[in-house]
């Protein structure tokens, strides 16, 4: 009996279509381009919490699609106020003027510019303008910082803002045989100190608000002289109309 032939079946070719290949190429040619301009790009931080604030449930971003007023309501998270792109955009100018004009100062330690939920942050270290357990600005050493801070609050983008000068010092208790009764006077003249000189180099009076955390707000652990260096500080602060 003859036998049947058994019909081999044909195998496809190994390895993947010819097209894949220029397909593959090009995706990752797009993936190299987008990451060299996000590499080269300043991120806005302005920008990106205003993103990110349009999706509910992102971590610590609240409002978005909610009716309810949230931490980023200035950035016009509710309904009641769409949104409010131009005074989140002078603060986010203000922060690229503030990171310019005091350069030096940052580089020097003596100046640092942050953002948080109090708004923009300008950090003057008061080794540099208070000796210990003083309240007497070192004016011949600090003028022109404080001229240059002057200017920038006295600008037309910040006319309808207000300011917050905050007075912080270190863990250390006051001498008891020393003018001050505790860390809450001496940061509290501190900021006093600060706001009189600004005054008097133009600013408006009625923008400011005073306060004194004391040693009650550390920006990192008191356990160093490095540490007690960085929160012994005087922070104004540009602040955002959820802060206020």
């Amino acid at each position: 009996m003859a036998e049947i032939g058994v019909r081999k079946k044909k195998c496809p070719p190994e390895g993947a279509a010819d097209w894949l290949t220029t397909y593959g190429d090009m995706v990752t040619l797009l993936l190299t381009f987008f990451v060299l301009l996000l590499s080269s790009a300043t991120i806005d931080g302005y920008q990106l919490r205003l993103i990110l604030a349009a999706f509910p449930g992102l971590g610590n971003f609240t409002g978005g699609m909610t009716l309810e007023a949230g931490p980023l309501a200035e950035l016009g998270n509710t309904i009641e106020a769409l949104p409010s792109m131009e005074r989140g955009r002078a603060l986010s100018e203000a922060r690229r003027e503030a990171v310019s004009i005091f350069e030096p100062e940052i580089r020097n330690n003596i100046v640092r510019v942050t953002q948080d939920e109090r708004g923009l942050v300008i950090s003057l270290a008061s080794d540099a303008f208070f000796a210990s357990a003083s309240a007497r600005v070192n004016i011949e050493q600090t003028r022109e910082v404080l001229q240059k801070l002057s200017r920038l609050l006295s600008s037309q983008q910040l006319a309808d803002r207000l300011f917050r000068i905050e007075g912080h010092t270190d863990s250390i208790p006051v001498a008891p045989d020393g003018p001050w009764e505790s860390n809450w006077t001496l940061g509290s003249a501190r900021a006093n100190a600060v706001l009189r000189y600004l005054v008097d180099y133009g600013v408006r009076e009625p923008q400011f608000q005073l306060m004194s955390r004391g040693e009650h707000s550390p920006i990192v652990s008191n356990e160093t002289a490095e540490g007690r260096a960085y929160n012994r500080r005087v922070d104004v602060i540009i602040l955002t109309e959820g802060a206020l």
